[in-house]
């Protein structure tokens, strides 16, 4: 397995400059940084060779994330939304190709945080979805990425809330580039067992976010390691493991993730990165023995 962390562990906003935190993870043993996709439609031409050759050079992969917003919703009753979501995705992934991300994950079904104002149609915006889906599937397949749908809990999107409602939506689609996404935070809340979600996922898992469930680095919290390290080995998953953490109060990622409090509990920059430095030794000793 390949090991990774997403940016926003230290960051209050989606937008952030990759190369310093491609040039952090690399020092810190990292394999992978996950980025957010959210300003790469803006990027030029050169930005987006400069992010790959760094990248590159410190022997890091890219991997991003997605929270679409409403006006990206591919279940979209509004033909206008929804024709304006294709077109995002479509766009989006092509850029994947070109920075050499083959991975996004994320709520790419629907949209994120969910509204729970306005009235739930969950048969219909599933039928809508797994329809767009299939389409955008076709161009993921063609820029060779993997478009992996996150399990979300029920407070966050009320589509898919569980692994076996991810592998039939999945399995619905049909395309080998659409995959489950699994996330230990959120099967913390909605699972039975952990290792039986991770299970029931099994061949079609593609992507794990790992974190505790007080939303601190793997080891800070009571979330069973060992279970899912057996259930990992079980299915024969050698794919990515990405940590999410999310500490710090402030900005629209507080705001988005719900954080009121500082769960970092004052902790600057370096001993942030000593705690990720640890946690990644701490994931790879559960999560890869026997």
């Amino acid at each position: 397995m390949k090991y990774g962390i997403y940016y926003a562990y230290w960051e209050t906003e989606w937008v952030a400059d990759y190369k310093y935190y491609i040039e952090k993870v690399a020092r810190l043993g990292f394999d992978i940084l996950e980025i957010a996709a959210t300003p790469i439609l803006g990027y030029s031409e050169k930005e987006m060779a400069g992010l790959r050759a760094c990248a590159v050079d410190h022997g890091i992969t890219l991997t991003a994330g997605h929270g679409p917003t409403a006006e990206q919703n591919l279940a979209s009753p509004d033909p206008r939304v929804a024709a304006a979501a294709k077109a995002f995705f479509t766009e989006l992934l092509k850029r994947l190709h070109k920075l050499d991300i083959h991975l996004i994950g994320g709520a790419l079904y629907s949209y994120w945080p969910v509204d729970y104002s306005q009235a739930i149609d969950k048969p219909g915006d599933w039928a809508r979805s797994v329809a767009a889906v299939r389409e955008i599937a076709k161009v993921a397949e063609d820029c060779g990425v993997d478009y992996c749908l996150e399990v979300l809990n029920r407070f966050e999107n009320y589509m898919i809330n569980t692994a076996e409602e991810g592998v039939a939506f999945v399995e619905e689609v049909g395309n080998p580039r659409v995959k489950v996404m699994l996330d230990t935070f959120h099967m913390n809340i909605e699972e039975d067992s952990i290792g039986g979600a991770i299970r029931t996922a099994g061949s079609r898992l593609g992507h794990l976010h790992t974190g505790e469930c007080n939303r601190r680095v793997p080891g800070k919290g009571r979330v069973p390691w060992a279970e899912i390290g057996s259930a990992l080995h079980d299915i024969g998953y050698d794919g990515s493991v990405v940590m999410e953490p999310f500490v710090r109060m402030g900005g629209t990622v507080g705001s988005n993730i719900k954080v009121w409090r500082d769960i970092s509990r004052g902790a600057d920059e370096a001993r942030l990165d000593e705690d990720a430095r640890e946690a990644l030794a701490f994931s790879r000793y559960l999560l890869e023995s026997r």
